[in-house]
């Protein structure tokens, strides 16, 4: 039954192409498309919104609730607000094709920076040599205190949800991938209705009937994770830190945290400087050595 109120109310935007979002309206539940007033910041899945129904099946928001946290990626010229008011960001990686050590990096350090908790899922266990090849990887990440969830979302969904479960109940969970990883059969064994809901999301936001390159968010069924939703966001290759200073990437990187503010320069930057006590512990093989280079690379990146 659709709401008769006439002023603005609360919302939660579930859906975003562009400048095109699909809102749940607080009231009773309703979903219609909506637009964003005017040249304002831009909404992103999670957002918590003020918006008017105009009509029978459309919307404009009128304004973003504050965040409590916002997950960007950016380049020098624009940035891009990925999501919303999330609990977790979890990343899917996999050894084949192997994951691209320097976009896990990047991904890591925005999501420090956003204050949002990490989750690494290791897709693809079934593929048993290559799965193996990143076993080392995989370790390094938990040294770091990081999770990491190993599942084979094709092959055994019922095990992968089952691993899941505890982390995704009670919460929303960001999922974070570059094309290739398997987090489309993940989202589909989390969340079965999925195709079926991006189907009718892509018609409603008009992008088009096979667009999957949109966020959204699906609800969980409770059998899956009581209280639990989780936002798919499209695949990428890249993914830039413009927005971030110097100072928060240093320390987004774990290893880094107990030589911070011990080299012989305050200004230094960790990459040539006489006397820095980070490069000198990847000389003693202390940190290791491809993510400090890649660290080092994303300066000249970005």
């Amino acid at each position: 039954m659709a709401s008769t109120a006439a002023g603005p109310e609360a919302a939660l935007v579930v859906a975003s192409y562009g400048r095109r979002y699909l809102l749940r309206f607080e009231a009773d539940g309703a979903e219609r498309p909506a637009v964003s007033r005017g040249k304002r910041t831009e909404a992103c899945v999670g957002d918590l919104v003020t918006a008017m129904r105009l009509g029978a099946d459309q919307a404009v928001i009128e304004r973003i609730e504050p965040r409590r946290n916002l997950l960007l990626r950016s380049d020098r010229h624009r940035s891009k607000a990925l999501a919303a008011n999330v609990d977790r960001a979890a990343v899917v990686i996999a050894g084949d094709p192997h994951y691209a050590e320097e976009l896990l990096l990047r991904l890591m350090l925005a999501i420090d920076a956003a204050g949002i908790a990490l989750l690494v899922i290791a897709n693809k266990t079934d593929l048993v040599q290559a799965h193996r090849r990143i076993g080392p990887r995989l370790e390094l990440l938990r040294s770091f205190g990081h999770p990491v969830v190993e599942v084979a979302a094709r092959s055994a969904p019922a095990e992968a949800v089952a691993a899941l479960r505890p982390w995704l109940a009670g919460s929303i969970t960001l999922l974070l991938g570059e094309s290739g990883m398997g987090k489309s059969s993940l989202v589909n064994a989390l969340a079965p209705h999925a195709e079926q809901a991006t189907r009718s999301i892509s018609t409603a936001l008009g992008t088009g009937r096979h667009t999957t390159t949109f966020s959204r968010l699906f609800d969980l069924d409770p059998a899956i994770a009581p209280d639990a939703r989780i936002i798919d966001s499209p695949g990428f290759q890249t993914f830039g830190l413009a927005h971030l200073s110097a100072s928060q990437r240093v320390h987004a990187m774990a290893e880094f945290g107990p030589l911070i503010g011990k080299c012989r320069f305050h200004s230094c930057t960790h990459r040539h400087e006489p006397g820095c006590a980070i490069r000198a512990a990847v000389e003693a093989g202390e940190i290791d050595a491809l993510r400090y280079r890649l660290f080092t690379e994303l300066h000249e990146r970005d």
